[in-house]
């Protein structure tokens, strides 16, 4: 029997990404749980509501999924859902099933995961009916493509890659039938800070060589977008999101838990933000700088 290789600094630093994978869906599960947002098939990937959170780490998560929903939707409606959205570092995401109830439903929407995680939803949904049955109701034909690590069906894709590896991720979603001639939306929610510098910067490069209308949403910081292509760049902190939800709703959240110390709060907003990057060949407006600031403001 062949050795056992022994684990590298890199396999232990992989190991570690992967585990915030289930740190945020069970973040997700909590406040969902409270009653923050409404999110009926987070329960489908983590089944414990597991232990207390801070009304902080709710409220964070709250401005967080509402600010990268805002972007997604106004994405969306402008291109009138004539477009493609790939969520780099998916994870547990449960997007593809919200815009499907809220027919809001691209071309096709892909996911990108490390192939263990992809792995792992791959088997969730062919094991719960909540979640394999929305999918069944957007594929034409009788059967969809599974493999260890990937799904493909017409309007939803899930992909086993490194993000690192440039060519592979463009072979991979080439083979799904990625189509670089339609706007395409990239989320990252939380990727790129685990990728070093000359790592991020190939990814993000990629894109904007690859896609001509194109709109980058990612919960970090735009310099990089500037510097690779992008033609378009700006951020909101998030506080400064938070305080442009719908008032009505914020008020609602903040009646859920009691919070003492507010100063908190701001602090973890302030050190966040939300950045979007576009190029729009198309012609289609300027959905991601001038568009966003609208549903904000």
């Amino acid at each position: 029997m062949a050795a056992r290789q022994p684990f590298t600094d890199l396999d232990t630093a992989d190991e570690a990404v992967r585990s915030t994978c289930d740190d945020a869906t069970t973040c997700k599960r909590y406040a969902t749980s409270k009653g923050y947002w409404t999110d009926p098939y987070v329960q489908y990937f983590v089944r414990s509501v597991g232990e207390r959170k801070a009304p902080e780490i709710n409220r964070g998560y709250y401005a967080r999924v509402q600010g990268m929903n805002h972007l997604l939707d106004a994405f969306l409606r402008k291109t009138k859902c004539d477009c493609q959205i790939v969520n780099l570092g998916a994870g547990l995401d449960t997007t593809f099933w919200r815009l499907k109830d809220e027919n809001l439903m691209p071309r096709k929407y892909f996911e990108v995961d490390f192939p263990m995680i992809a792995a792992r939803k791959i088997h969730n949904i062919k094991t719960k009916p909540p979640l394999s049955k929305p999918l069944i109701e957007t594929h034409s034909t009788d059967s969809l493509l599974l493999d260890g690590h990937s799904l493909d069906s017409d309007r939803y894709c899930i992909i086993g890659a490194d993000l690192r590896d440039i060519p592979g991720l463009d072979d991979k979603l080439k083979k799904f039938h990625l189509n670089p001639e339609l706007p395409t939306l990239f989320l990252s929610e939380c990727v790129l800070v685990y990728m070093t510098p000359d790592q991020s910067s190939k990814l993000v490069n990629w894109a904007s060589v690859t896609f001509h209308t194109a709109m980058f949403v990612n919960y970090e910081q735009k310099e990089r977008f500037l510097k690779t292509g992008w033609e378009n760049a700006d951020a909101l902190d998030m506080m400064t999101v938070y305080s442009v939800i719908p008032q009505d709703d914020v008020a609602r959240i903040e009646r859920l838990e009691f919070l003492d110390e507010k100063e908190l709060l701001q602090q973890l907003l302030q050190h966040y933000s939300i950045c979007w990057a576009t190029k729009d060949k198309l012609k289609l407006g300027t959905y991601g700088l001038e568009y966003c600031h609208k549903v904000y403001f």
